[in-house]
């Protein structure tokens, strides 16, 4: 099937939920104003921890998305994805009593899942009696797909409806199964996007002897800083993101709001090795291109790149590394930012979260900064968009998500032509 016969898709829904922002609006602005949602941690004691900090959510409360009963039998990250669903779903303007509901679907997925409910329970387990203290409700609250099902329960949809894992790439790879579904007629409308709930002992413990966590703990703030040569690790990052991609016709019909359309997608494996990209991002190279191809247009016509950008040497270097194979000349034009600077590292949750930026940034015509950006470094050598936001025209962006185990992903978004 050429490009200029397959159903278009776009995107008329989205929410987010972050560490400097609960609702689309908030955190785009503070990513404009270059606002770190980096702080100390307060769920456990630090004490015996090498990083002492990590970008939490702000004064999230769960009910005011869900009831008291529900909000205790989910874990926080399925919290992250029903409240990101909430404002998705309000913002697509969809009333779901005049669509067809086994044509609507929930592909979302999360890199580790119910990991606060996995270490509470079994603390519980240890510590209070044995095994009849463990919730009953524990595996469903720490399965991965359990969010997924979450949001189809709530809205009633009965089309595909499956979780992906893979790590930091998950949410892009779930956005992008939703795409092609919908390309291909499986279903009208999509909710994707991951969530992520990790600022836990075991997760800060474990990240911190894989040596892949910054240890700037007196200034959490300055930590992220993707790009800069004195990076030293990424932070680690919370919160949840939806998109309601739709069919254009679809969309069109019960006159939706539409904010771009998602026309390229690239799944690549780098084969390589379980944390370290592939030298000079090969793997991302590849990823970028076919998404590109995928989506009919020419490596020119690229304005802007929303970068995995993790704080981490070898990420950095070799997202850079790739740009600039893959662009070659035109990498000097290119716009390049890392949201990451200011929300943390979301893992699963991080694609989606950046999805949305991205598709701000095609809305309003505005690219975020890359905050912390002081010290060049010569292997990252683009232009990093440092420091302040700047006006641009945009018409073509692109998204990255790269994760552990190899896995790299690239959404191609649009401003929207009729």
């Amino acid at each position: 099937m050429s490009y200029q016969n397959q159903r278009r898709v776009v995107v008329t829904g989205m929410g987010a939920i972050t560490p400097i922002g609960l609702n689309v609006d908030e955190y785009w602005n503070n990513l404009l104003t270059g606002q770190s949602g980096a702080c100390p941690i307060t769920y456990f004691d630090t004490t015996n921890f090498e990083t002492k900090f990590a970008a939490q959510l702000k004064n999230f409360d769960p009910l005011n998305y869900m009831d008291r009963k529900l909000a205790q039998r989910v874990d926080p990250f399925t919290q992250y994805a029903l409240a990101a669903a909430d404002e998705a779903v309000k913002s697509s303007c969809i009333n779901f009593d005049l669509v067809d509901k086994t044509r609507g679907g929930v592909i979302f997925g999360s890199g580790i899942g119910g990991m606060n409910t996995f270490e509470t329970q079994h603390k519980r387990l240890l510590e209070m009696n044995g095994p009849s203290q463990v919730s009953p409700f524990f595996i469903p609250m720490l399965i991965i797909d359990i969010a997924a099902g979450r949001i189809s329960m709530k809205y009633g949809l009965k089309g595909p409806n499956y979780a992906t894992v893979s790590a930091c790439a998950t949410a892009s790879q779930a956005i992008a199964d939703a795409f092609m579904l919908i390309q291909r007629g499986n279903a009208d409308f999509i909710l994707s996007g991951g969530s992520e709930a990790t600022i836990t002992p075991m997760a800060i413990g474990g990240f911190n002897q894989a040596r892949a966590l910054s240890t700037r703990n007196d200034s959490p703030q300055k930590a992220s800083r993707p790009f800069d040569k004195n990076r030293d690790g990424f932070v680690m990052g919370e919160g949840g993101g939806v998109l309601v991609l739709e069919e254009l016709s679809h969309a069109v019909k019960r006159n939706a709001p539409i904010f771009a359309e998602i026309s390229g997608i690239g799944l690549t494996a780098d084969a390589h090795h379980i944390t370290d990209p592939a030298p000079g991002g090969e793997g991302a190279i590849r990823s970028m291109k076919l998404a590109i191809e995928d989506a009919g247009i020419q490596l020119t016509d690229v304005d802007f790149i929303n970068a995995h950008g993790t704080s981490t040497a070898a990420n950095d270097k070799n997202e850079t590394a790739a740009i600039k194979t893959l662009f070659g000349e035109h990498s000097k034009k290119l716009a390049v930012n890392s949201t990451k600077s200011m929300t943390g590292h979301l893992l699963g949750a991080a694609g989606a979260v950046e999805a949305v930026a991205t598709i701000m940034t095609l809305k309003t015509q505005k690219i975020h900064p890359t905050i912390n950006y002081e010290t060049p470094d010569p292997e990252c050598d683009l232009y990093y968009v440092p420091n302040n936001a700047i006006e641009k025209e945009v018409n073509v962006a692109l998204s990255n998500t790269f994760g552990f185990g190899g896995h790299n992903a690239t959404l191609l978004f649009k401003r929207f032509q009729q």
